[in-house]
């Protein structure tokens, strides 16, 4: 089944007033997009998304109390007349029409307010959506955050990736996840990556066990999460293998169907991975800027040539 967030959700993690007792708070809600129904309530039904939560701001209470009996009855009757309708939120602690109450408790549908003001609480309310429905994953790697850069190192076990990371750590870098990373897709082209609840803050070096890097080296050595920009895989050195070593020809590798940059970093005794991770990541930072030096050496040789 798709991922879905209850009612109940809602109404813990914003703080939402419940108006019915004894309502329904198990329905689900499975998509981040938010309807304001007025033109539902003025009677136009046509591609009426009831699957989202509606939302009912000033306007549309100022609509409903304008109407005489009989046309409120209508307005209320389409506006509760749909089973998938997850709930209905009326904004900045208005009261609503005697009616509403009534015809919402009579079909199960529940009936919640907010204090907030109605472009605020959508603000809040889609951005809690949109990160418990992403599309996720679990990965097994480190995630670290190296000069602004989230930097996802994969590769086998017992490659060095912990090992790494915590040299990252000793050099002022922070840490997002050891061993498993959480990856959630909350844009079309963002992923962002999480430690599971489990293990957040926890490192695990091979000879010395599992350590807690907030403890040893304080709270802004660590991340809750991070925007991830690339990827770097270590692998063991391969002599019959042909690493590239001018960096024309970039890498992807895709993971919830984002591009993501990829390099391939070989592992043998004596490299420093972390000063490689490290130049890494400010050499991504210039080509985020434009800069590119494999290019500009590509276009000096052309031109040389040329001439």
């Amino acid at each position: 089944m798709d991922k879905f967030v209850t009612v109940q959700d809602l109404v813990d993690e914003l703080s939402l007033e419940l108006l019915i007792e004894q309502s329904d708070l198990s329905r689900i809600v499975t998509s981040s997009e938010i309807n304001r129904p007025g033109l539902a309530l003025a009677g136009f039904v046509m591609h009426y998304p009831a699957e989202r939560v509606q939302v009912l701001g000033r306007t549309e209470i100022a609509y409903l109390n304008s109407l005489n009996e009989d046309e409120m009855k209508s307005a209320v009757m389409r506006l509760c007349s749909f089973a998938q309708t997850p709930c209905i939120v009326v904004t900045r602690g208005m009261e609503l029409p005697p009616l509403l109450y009534t015809t919402a408790e009579s079909v199960g549908i529940p009936l919640l307010k907010t204090l907030s003001s109605t472009p605020k609480f959508i603000g809040q309310l889609t951005t809690f959506l949109e990160i418990r429905l992403a599309p996720e994953t679990l990965v097994h790697g480190v995630l670290v955050d190296v000069y602004g850069i989230g930097i996802l190192m994969t590769g086998s076990s017992g490659i060095g990736k912990s090992e790494t990371a915590l040299e990252l750590l000793k050099r002022g870098h922070r840490m997002v996840a050891d061993d498993a990373v959480e990856i959630r897709r909350i844009s079309e082209d963002t992923l962002v990556g999480t430690a599971p609840p489990l293990l957040q803050h926890l490192l695990e070096i091979r000879g010395l066990g599992v350590l807690n890097a907030m403890t040893l080296f304080g709270a802004g050595a660590i991340r809750t999460h991070k925007r991830i920009e690339m990827i770097i895989e270590l692998e063991a050195w391969q002599d019959d293998r042909a690493y590239d070593r001018l960096g024309l020809d970039e890498a992807k590798h895709s993971i919830l169907d984002v591009e993501l940059t990829s390099l391939t970093v070989p592992v043998r005794p004596g490299r420093n991975l972390a000063i490689i991770i490290e130049v890494a990541a400010m050499n991504q930072r210039l080509k985020r800027m434009g800069y590119h030096a494999a290019r500009e050496l590509s276009e000096k040789l052309m031109s040389s040539m040329e001439d």
